[in-house]
């Protein structure tokens, strides 16, 4: 070893402040959530509990709609903080798919069961540009402490990480919206709200590099 390098390891060694790690993934979701799910309480109380909530509640399709997009949601939120985690296994951010694919498979078997009961008007698409509002106003607390998050760790793959933000807040948005938003046909709901999802998502990805990447 060279006396330049065992310099430099004594003066890094007395100079250097201490660098506090990073909390696993699992515990910064559990975190996140216990900051974004009362923002989600406070945006339904608002808006006021849809009147049919106890009723859709007692449905098989609602509830694993709604189940997916919540897990959508948290297992993105945890794709995101791995990726922003260097050691850690990248193919973990390929977690946020099963569910995902539940979610819209389930809007998929929707819109088939709509057309089978109702025929052509069980896919009548109308204009509901209110979807994406409401989405965009619930998720931004939500969206903006996971951005905070993830900028703590290593901008590894920014645009990943910000789809896999924007993916997990529009998510959990979309999961409180339907709690008060009584648009329930599955072409609607596949178009206007999981579509606004992914659209606020591929959005994000596109300003990955800038946010997340420090000067």
């Amino acid at each position: 070893m060279s006396d330049r390098t065992e310099v430099l390891i004594d003066r890094l060694s007395r100079e250097a402040d201490p660098v506090r790690p990073l909390a696993p993934p699992h515990q910064r979701v559990a975190l996140w959530l216990a900051l974004a799910l009362p923002v989600l309480a406070l945006a339904v109380a608002a808006m006021g509990p849809r009147d049919d909530l106890a009723a859709r509640l007692g449905e098989a399709r609602f509830l694993i709609e709604q189940g997916a997009a919540l897990a959508t949601a948290i297992t993105a939120a945890f794709a995101a903080l791995v990726l922003a985690t260097p050691g850690m296994d990248r193919r973990l951010a390929l977690l946020p798919a099963l569910p995902g694919a539940v979610w819209a498979g389930t809007l998929g078997l929707g819109c088939i069961a709509d057309w089978m009961r109702a025929g052509a008007d069980g896919l009548r698409l109308t204009p509901e540009p209110a979807c994406l509002g409401y989405i965009v106003v619930i998720g931004i607390v939500p969206a903006l402490v996971l951005v905070a998050m993830l900028r703590r760790g290593v901008p590894l793959a920014p645009r990943a990480m910000l789809f896999l933000a924007g993916l997990a807040a529009a998510g959990l948005a979309n999961f409180g919206l339907r709690l008060f938003h009584d648009t329930d046909a599955a072409l609607m709901v596949l178009v206007w709200q999981f579509g606004s999802v992914l659209v606020l998502s591929g959005a994000a990805a596109l300003v990955g590099r800038a946010v997340l990447e420090r000067g």
